[in-house]
């Protein structure tokens, strides 16, 4: 099922400590959901090559932070595999757009006019979604079916393999997830969640860009830069 008929687009280093997943039964049920969903005419969201692009972008041993969120935008053209980001030309998610205020605030970055992530990503920064698919137009239609099994054993691997990483958790649920991480190891810095609901209990000053930069130097670790191309690089 997996690789035959779901592609397993794992950059090689993810490949490694995650390949025994998709053996496991909880992937095997996940993988024959997904062909239920597009044997029925329903639409998967991301693509259904682009459900691991987050590991393409960032391989294992250049994770320098990691940004948890929870499912992908249902919407039009949205959804391309990295969470928090939107294709180029898509308009900014409500969340995205407060994530930039603090940006803004913080390190005096112009706001993107754009939601495309890609260049953070390919610095470091894995945007990993906690379920990597849903439904066309039907929020968090996804959620329970072993995503999370999957995301929890990646954190997992992170948390293990890898020292001085930072994660940033944003909102309740990130933070759940994130229990696991061994903050001796790394650096965890936790806020509530930028969307319009509750950003402004905590989220904007939390000064997590700062924050996670400094580590980062401290460790001998080259910074994030944060500011994103004007124009995003065509996908």
């Amino acid at each position: 099922m997996w690789g035959r008929d779901l592609p397993i687009k794992l950059e090689p280093s993810w490949l490694v400590p995650l390949a025994a997943e998709f053996e496991q039964p909880y992937m095997e049920q996940l993988g024959a959901f997904l062909l239920s969903q597009k044997h029925a005419g329903k639409r998967v969201l991301p693509r259904i090559d682009e459900l691991f692009n987050a590991f393409s972008h960032t391989p294992l041993s250049r994770v320098k932070v990691v940004i948890l969120g929870q499912d992908p935008y249902h919407g039009d053209g949205q959804a391309h595999g990295l969470c928090f980001s939107v294709r180029p030309g898509v308009p900014v998610p409500p969340s995205l757009k407060n994530i930039y205020k603090e940006l803004h605030a913080e390190l005096g970055l112009p706001i993107p006019v754009h939601g495309y992530l890609a260049a953070w990503a390919d610095q470091g920064v894995l945007l990993l979604n906690s379920v990597l698919s849903v439904e066309y137009a039907c929020a968090a239609s996804h959620q329970g079916k072993g995503w999370e099994t999957f995301t929890d054993r990646v954190i997992d691997v992170i948390n293990r393999e890898r020292e001085g990483v930072v994660f940033m958790l944003w909102g309740s649920y990130a933070q759940r997830k994130g229990a696991i991480i061994d903050a001796k190891r790394h650096c965890v810095l936790k806020a509530p969640h930028p969307s319009p609901l509750s950003a402004h209990r905590g989220f904007f000053g939390c000064g997590h860009f700062i924050a996670a930069d400094k580590y980062l130097q401290d460790t001998g670790v080259t910074p994030i830069d944060w500011a994103l191309p004007a124009q995003p690089i065509p996908l």
